[in-house]
This record gives C-alpha cells, sequence and structure tokens, in this order.
C-alpha cells in the first residue's frame, strides 16, 4: 500500500467531488425528495428560509471538500473507479448510514427521514468515490 501524503492528495478531483455533490444535493433535496424531507423533518418554508443561507452553503461546501479528502486518502493514489465506488458506497452504507441510524434511534426521528438523509450519503458518496478513484 503506497503511503498517502498531503502531495498525494489530487486537489482538483476533491474539488470536483464536493461540487458534484453539491449537485446531487441540490437535486436530491430539491425535485426528488424535497417535499418528503420536508414533511419527514417538520420543517416549514419559514423555517428553511430563516438561515443565514451564505454561512449554510459556505460551510457546507468546507465540509464537503474535507469529506472528499478524506475519501481521497482513503481509495489511495493507485485506486481506480472502481475500488472509488466501492470504498464511497461502504463508507456512505457502513459509516455514515449506520451513525445517522444511531442517532435517529435516540432523536426518534422518522424511518423515512433516515432513509432520505442516508440514501442522498450512500448516492453521494459512492459518486464521490468514483470521480475520486477515476483521476
Amino acid at each position: 500500500m503506497e503511503e498517502v501524503t498531503l502531495s498525494t492528495i489530487n486537489w482538483l478531483a476533491g474539488l470536483g467531488a464536493t461540487v458534484v455533490a453539491f449537485l446531487i444535493g441540490g437535486i436530491w433535496y430539491g425535485p426528488i425528495f424535497g417535499k418528503a424531507w420536508m414533511k419527514a423533518g417538520d420543517f416549514t418554508e419559514e423555517y428553511l428560509k430563516n438561515r443565514n443561507m451564505g454561512m449554510v452553503f459556505g460551510l457546507s461546501f468546507l465540509l464537503t471538500l474535507v469529506a472528499a479528502i478524506n475519501l481521497e486518502m482513503f481509495i489511495g493514489p493507485k485506486g481506480n473507479i472502481n475500488f472509488g465506488m466501492f470504498a464511497g458506497f461502504m463508507t456512505g452504507l457502513g459509516f455514515v448510514a449506520m451513525f445517522l441510524g444511531i442517532l435517529y434511534l435516540f432523536e426518534k426521528r422518522s424511518l423515512k427521514l433516515f432513509l432520505i438523509n442516508a440514501g442522498y450519503c450512500i448516492v453521494t458518496l459512492t459518486v464521490m468515490g468514483a470521480i475520486l478513484g477515476n483521476w
């Protein structure tokens, strides 16, 4: 296994994966599951509009970039698209979705909200892994 360092990170791939994650999120929480997500999370239009969107999107972008670089470090410099997709899928399903499930159980959140949010994480990390493994 080749050592992963900051010099082996493809920052352009990480940035590309971050942008694609944002596009997926816009579609996922917009036309595909937007209304179902709002209902399952008890969000109102007014509640969602009363946020500092610059801060929400700016910090979300930064957090997604950190996740992309972390996933890229896991895939490694010799990764390929197949391993990248597998690593992304297993990260989404095996880590993120499982911990969301634990949190949702304790917070008494709905199964529907869990499926929407966990589904987004699984799909997005799989696509990010494909991008990172292919570059």
